[in-house]
């Protein structure tokens, strides 16, 4: 539904269009005379369509910055990140080894959002011990499961995984 929010001014002019249309088709079947209201509006709709389209709001781009690959552990293939926003240090474990597509998802301390590579670069730093509570998501299309947890402090209440690291998708991640 929200494309349909995008596009309301759009229905607006359609509607506008239809009717005005229709007024011009029984003015020239029955010849009343609105011929010159009917170019009036449609004068109008072209004008305020063409200034619309060239001073609309442009949408705001949202910064997606790159989590920093920490440390890689060779057994049960997790994976220890780095928020450049927070700093704060997060782990993901994946049901599938090969990582295909990059995965964007929000920071589990902060809530930025944040991509991580098929191979990000490898960066040491100490892993604190405390651990969260971990989220459970799973693809809804492929079945890759995926494991996060914030180290060091407590997972962000909207933690969302917004692309699978398998198939790539958008949004078939579904936390459980």
């Amino acid at each position: 539904m929200n494309w349909l929010k995008e596009s309301r001014l759009f229905f607006i002019f359609v509607i506008i269009g239809f009717w005005v249309t229709i007024f011009g088709a029984f003015d020239i079947i029955f010849n009343t005379g609105w011929i010159l209201f009917i170019f009036v509006f449609y004068a109008l709709l072209i004008i305020s369509a063409i200034f619309l389209l060239f001073f609309r709001k442009k949408k705001e781009e949202v910064f997606i910055s790159p989590f920093e690959e920490f440390e890689k552990s060779l057994t049960g293939e997790l994976f220890h990140f780095k928020c450049p926003n927070c700093d704060g240090i997060f782990a993901l474990k994946k049901s599938k080894s090969d990582n295909k597509k990059n995965i964007k998802m929000t920071c589990p301390d902060c809530g930025t959002i944040g991509v991580i590579p098929p191979n990000p670069a490898f960066v040491e730093d100490e892993i604190p011990e405390k651990k969260s509570v971990q989220a459970n998501f799973i693809c809804g299309i492929c079945g890759e499961g995926l494991t996060i947890w914030a180290e060091g402090k407590e997972l962000f209440n909207n933690t969302q995984v917004f692309s699978c690291p398998f198939c790539g998708k958008a949004n078939t991640m579904n936390r459980f």
